[in-house]
């Protein structure tokens, strides 16, 4: 393998945890995280001080032209050095942009003030040991570095110079860097002197959702400089797929992570529309559809999930989705608008697209199986309000029943028939009623599946097979809150952990998964956050108004807290997730008074 590493800065563990939080200091921003286009870039570094009292860095890490004429920079005084308290935060505006500056242990630090993901205030999140973590979806960068910590998203932050003069705080910050709010790591380039059309490549990548592409990045800012070959069933390069469901009129243009141009700068080869039919451990290869045959050292296999197979009759009728892809949700917008819109499952996709369309369609229905949607992942009581806010906005729910027929017209959908016996007038209906891991073509691989298709994975990412890695929706893996059980996290943010940890055990560089599960769902405007992993919780604690929908619930299993979700009580989730990321426990106690300004409050201005 190619490249020198040096030993990573483990991840550090926050055993007195004490969270600062700063409330808006600022006019409450309007929340666009479920429409926003996300950002590019990459995560992860090696920590080195800087951005401190007394010394810093004019992004001397970011991997932009270096600007060394004084016109390119800003330097401003933006606050007295008694106006911030040790823990806290505050965006200041230098003229030419924002910045977040932060004061911990006594020393001041300054940094993009939006997180790069989804471009969330970073003043209103959560600033805990040397790191700050969104509010929205939970990512972390370290304060001194800028650089991502945790996931989701691709990019890091730059950081400023902060020096004290006469009592006045004074940032001096590239303009461009104020501007872009956001940096990419550096990344090595391969080096091997390879012809595009061999058929080897050191590291071959099956799929380019988030847990392929930052199992690459993470490669080259890590030091790989051997071949990197990422092949995707789609046509498109990698792209923000949770934003299909929330935002259906998106091109993938609009939604991607990265484009083409950027993938060849960094000598990370992308396949497109190759679809993987068989892969021979012995002679370390894989054969595509089209009878392309390739060999690899390292293998790791990230091909998501696919819907479900359901039966009914009347499968040869158009206008019926899975929704999958850019052109999905484009045709679903289309053909929903002033029409009749089916919605089949009340998966969180499912629930998403209704909410999407009930400005569009004229009539929006949705079938379930159960009696109150995200009753398993949620709770009753929430889901019972969630329901009652889709009712209120026209979506007509038909609970406890399934499809029995679509029937068509001249081969274009018509009717929706229940097994109840009830028909349903459509003109276009959407399949969100669960999916399986992709994982057919491995069940002659020699690759160790479960009874479900799931690839089994230690806690390094790597299967039963050498040289083999898996990460995504697809694994069962050992997840250390739990004992190491293995179990399969579906989530986008957890996609990005696991390419990550699979990079740097390919390279030797084994690491385990240190992450709170994190998740999100947006409909109507507003925004279910999720974090921990409560599968298998025996009771739910309620604080707030669920009829206001302002609310957070704590998911307990016996007299510990395992998970958390909220509804316009930010930045409650990511705190949470702060206090489980540390190793702390919260008791069921100590949510049970009522009494949760210990979460909420400390540390604001």
């Amino acid at each position: 393998m190619g490249g020198c590493f040096s030993k990573p800065k483990p991840g550090s563990v926050l055993p007195d945890i004490e969270v600062k939080v700063e409330l808006s200091l600022l006019e409450k921003e309007k929340e666009v995280d479920g429409l926003s286009p996300n950002g590019k870039a990459s995560p992860f570094a090696d920590c080195r001080p800087n951005g401190a009292l007394g010394h810093g860095s004019d992004d001397d890490s970011t991997p932009l032209p270096l600007y060394h004429k004084p016109r390119d920079y800003v330097e401003a005084s933006v606050c007295h050095v008694k106006d911030l308290e040790n823990g806290q935060m505050r965006e200041v505006d230098l003229g030419s942009g924002r910045a977040l500056l932060i004061k911990e242990h006594g020393e001041f630090s300054a940094m993009g003030h939006k997180c790069p993901h989804y471009g969330a205030p970073l003043v209103k999140g959560v600033l805990s040991k040397g790191h700050v973590r969104c509010p929205w979806h939970g990512a972390c960068f370290n304060i001194a570095t800028g650089d991502i910590e945790d996931f989701p998203g691709l990019d890091s932050l730059p950081t400023f110079q902060v020096r004290v003069e006469k009592d006045k705080v004074i940032i001096r910050a590239n303009k461009q860097a104020l501007q872009s709010q956001k940096r990419s790591k550096p990344m090595a380039r391969c080096s091997a002197v390879i012809n595009s059309s061999t058929g080897f490549s050191h590291v071959l990548i099956i799929g380019s959702g988030p847990a392929g592409l930052v199992c690459a990045e993470t490669l080259r800012q890590e030091g790989f400089t051997d071949r990197i070959v990422m092949c995707t069933m789609d046509r498109h390069p990698p792209y923000d797929r949770p934003k299909l469901s929330k935002s259906l009129e998106s091109t993938a243009e609009q939604l991607r992570l990265r484009s083409t141009d950027f993938l060849q700068d960094h000598d990370i080869e992308l396949l497109t529309e190759k679809e993987v039919v068989a892969i021979d451990v012995k002679t370390r290869s894989v054969t595509f559809e089209d009878g392309l045959r390739m060999e690899y050292r390292k293998l790791f296999i990230a091909t998501g999930s696919k819907p479900k197979p359901m039966n009914y009759k009347g499968k040869d009728v158009r206008n019926v989705f899975h929704l999958r892809t850019p052109e999905d949700a484009n045709s679903i917008a289309r053909l929903a608008n002033n029409k009749n819109a089916v919605i089949v499952g009340t998966s969180f996709v499912g629930m998403e697209v209704a909410a999407a369309l009930t400005d569009k369609a004229h009539s929006v229905s949705v079938i379930g199986i159960e009696s109150i949607p995200f009753k398993k992942a949620l709770g009753e009581k929430v889901g019972k309000a969630i329901m009652k806010l889709f009712e209120v906005n026209r979506v007509k729910f038909y609970m406890l029943n399934e499809v029995s027929e679509m029937i068509g017209h001249h081969g274009q959908l018509k009717e929706v028939v229940l097994k109840s016996g009830k028909v349903l007038r459509a003109d276009v209906c959407v399949i969100g009623a669960g999916s399986a891991p992709a994982t057919g073509f491995l069940k002659q691989s020699g690759i160790h599946l479960d009874s479900k298709g799931f690839i089994t994975v230690n806690k390094t990412m790597q299967t039963n097979v050498d040289g083999v890695f898996a990460g995504g929706d697809v694994v069962m893996f050992p997840f250390p809150p739990r004992n190491n059980k293995k179990v399969n996290i579906p989530h986008w943010q957890m996609a990005h952990v696991h390419g990550r940890v699979a990079a740097l055990s390919m390279m030797g560089r084994a690491t385990e998964i240190k992450t709170v599960p994190y998740f999100w769902s947006a409909m109507f405007g507003k925004t279910i956050r999720y974090a921990g992993y409560g599968d298998g919780f025996d009771d739910v604690i309620i604080q707030g108004d669920l009829d206001e929908l302002r609310f957070v619930a704590f998911y307990t299993r016996s007299e510990e807290v395992v998970a958390v979700a909220s509804m316009n009580y930010d930045p409650i989730v990511s705190r949470v997730a702060e206090v489980l990321g540390s190793g702390k426990t919260i008791k069921k106690r100590d949510v049970e008074t009522g009494d949760i300004s210990w979460l909420i409050d400390k540390g604001s201005q």
